[in-house]
């Protein structure tokens, strides 16, 4: 698919058929994450798929929002391993692995693989839930699937605002 089609089409899906996603296309968008750029190359992200019944359970506990994926990945970031910006007041965490998780979404559209952006859950009582190690920090869950009947973007998807409301160039 041409990339002016992935971003045009990609929607967050919330409601999917219950497929597991296909081990190539999952391999695909894991290594989308990987080739991802991070602050002085840190590579500070640390992923995890989760399938299993008994894990997906656990992201039920804290988060409503799988919408009957079969697959969600968690995307972490080692809080130990950062680059610091001038000024000490932020560092490459987030920002980095946000990236990771932007390629593996759009990757995900290029594979055919529906996806959902999930930041409604306690990043603290999931690490706890995973028995994730304490230097990371969870960024998001996303999860992976395809898309059951009737599902679709939002009628607003299509709706943005024109580009000079929200460029300036000075």
């Amino acid at each position: 698919m041409e990339f002016k089609e992935v971003i045009k089409n990609r929607y967050s899906c919330k409601k999917y058929d219950g497929r597991t996603v296909d081990k190539a296309a999952l391999e695909n968008i894991l290594e989308a994450g990987r080739l991802a750029p991070t602050a002085k190359n840190l590579q500070e992200q640390h992923i995890y798929v989760i399938q299993s019944e008994e894990a997906l359970a656990k992201i039920d506990t804290v988060t409503p929002c799988r919408y009957g994926a079969k697959t969600v990945i968690a995307v972490a970031f080692d809080k130990n391993n950062v680059f610091t910006y001038p000024g000490e007041k932020r560092d490459s965490g987030v920002e980095d692995a946000t990236i990771v998780a932007t390629h593996m979404i759009l990757a995900a559209a290029d594979e055919g693989v529906d996806s959902c952006w999930i930041n409604y859950f306690d990043p603290d009582k999931l690490a706890e839930a995973l028995g994730l190690p304490k230097n990371e920090e969870v960024l998001m869950l996303m999860d992976l699937g395809y898309a059951a009947e009737g599902a679709g973007p939002l009628e607003s998807h299509s709706n943005r605002k024109p580009i000079a409301e929200t460029v300036t160039c000075l």
